[in-house]
């Protein structure tokens, strides 16, 4: 591969940092305080949007910036999921600024399942207003019951009853579930259990507003709702949806969900790795800065050495996830598995190691909202979670790799 970003990526690349710079740098410690403010408990029926992160989404519309991560020349800007990957990481370094580009998660990946393997009348009622950034999503994956660590085991149901499907279970962690704008969930259950093993899941669009579908609670991430985005805990009782929001057919869920995750773990890890640079900035001016001992802060205790390994380690796990990209645009994201699965061990576990050290370096006010290092330090943790924990990407690398060996 090579090593230097098309133009177009670089182009795109200067437009995002540049809005950042004007738009959202300036204001990034106020919104967070404020977003405090606006949402002091766990009840989401109260939670509130930010008005500035409101009217920055609009800005950056007007500007061209909104779903750069859409490979379509028409609907996004036709960008790799390589050429992405840069301006991802950008993103990264304010984990509210996706939103403002119409490129947060969860609605990333669900809006790439509805573009690749929504019918017609899909895209119309879901797709497209996700586009325009008018409502959210949510994904219904994990769940509280089972170890959803293997996602064969998922037992939420979907059953086929004439014109409708009928869907019984628990979902939680289901990112962005008390969001005000949050309309539907892609639900993901068993519907034919008599197949072969990755044919017995279906996914299915599921209004918020359904019968029988109740939110229970939203779940704090080590002691924080992060407000309104979050993750929450739902229940499905008889939830009846007409079969016409089932996506591409029952059985086809874990068909579908290997196309949504491979391009999803580039932005995730690539975004991961815009935190891990702005926590080795943040260490290096406070221990430039500081002083303890009769000397820098950066001169004592090894800093400098720590400051080194960091730098080594960013620039390791960026160009893993790189190749990972690449690989996926060249050969697709099944034959990338191998790389796919290495950056979603690799690079979070870099980005704990890196905030950890920004934040040995801050003494107390590391661990506090004055600066952004407690939040990278709670995501970190949850990416290690997220889209599987780190032994079942590890059990993948082992298996293909032990897979090249098996014929000698």
């Amino acid at each position: 591969m090579h090593f230097e970003h098309s133009q177009k990526a670089q182009d795109y690349l200067a437009r995002v940092k540049a809005f950042m710079n004007e738009h959202i740098y300036p204001i990034e410690n106020s919104v967070y305080a404020e977003l405090h403010e606006l949402n002091p408990t766990g009840d989401w029926r109260k939670w509130k949007l930010h008005p500035q992160i409101e009217a920055l989404k609009q800005e950056a519309k007007d500007q061209g910036l909104t779903n750069l991560f859409l490979p379509d020349e028409e609907l996004g800007k036709g960008l790799t999921c390589l050429e992405y990957a840069p301006l991802a990481e950008e993103m990264g370094r304010v984990p509210f600024s996706p939103e403002i580009f119409n490129c947060n998660a969860p609605d990333t990946g669900n809006m790439e399942v509805l573009y690749h393997f929504g019918s017609e009348q899909q895209k119309q009622q879901w797709l497209t207003p996700l586009l325009n950034g008018e409502i959210r999503s949510v994904f219904g994956m994990t769940e509280p019951d089972v170890a959803s660590s293997d996602a064969t085991n998922m037992a939420a149901r979907i059953e086929l009853d004439g014109d409708q499907v009928v869907l019984n279970g628990k979902k939680w962690w289901s990112t962005g579930l008390g969001h005000p704008n949050a309309r539907f969930t892609i639900f993901m259950g068993l519907s034919n259990p008599e197949n072969d093993r990755h044919a017995q899941h279906s996914m299915v669009i599921v209004p918020l507003d359904s019968a029988g579908l109740e939110i229970k609670r939203m779940l704090s991430a080590y002691g924080d709702y992060d407000a309104p985005y979050g993750h929450g805990e739902m229940h499905f009782t008889d939830v009846r949806v007409p079969t016409e929001n089932v996506i591409m057919g029952l059985g086809k869920g874990f068909a579908i969900a290997q196309g949504r995750l491979g391009p999803g773990r580039i932005h995730h890890c690539m975004r991961a790795i815009g935190m891990a640079e702005k926590a080795l900035e943040l260490a290096i001016i406070r221990g430039s800065s500081r002083s303890a001992f009769g000397k820098p802060l950066i001169e004592l205790g090894g800093n400098k050495e720590r400051i080194a390994e960091a730098r080594m380690a960013i620039d390791q796990a960026r160009l893993l996830t790189l190749n990972a990209a690449w690989k996926i645009d060249a050969v697709g994201v099944k034959r990338a598995m191998t790389e796919i699965s290495a950056i979603k061990v690799v690079v979070p576990r870099m980005l704990e190691s890196v905030v950890d050290m920004a934040i040995q370096l801050h003494g107390g006010a590391g661990m506090c909202n004055d600066f952004p290092l407690a939040r990278f330090a709670a995501g970190a943790r949850a990416l290690r979670l997220a889209d599987g924990p780190d032994e079942v990407h590890q059990g993948m690398v082992a298996r293909l790799e032990l897979k090249k060996y098996a014929s000698q």
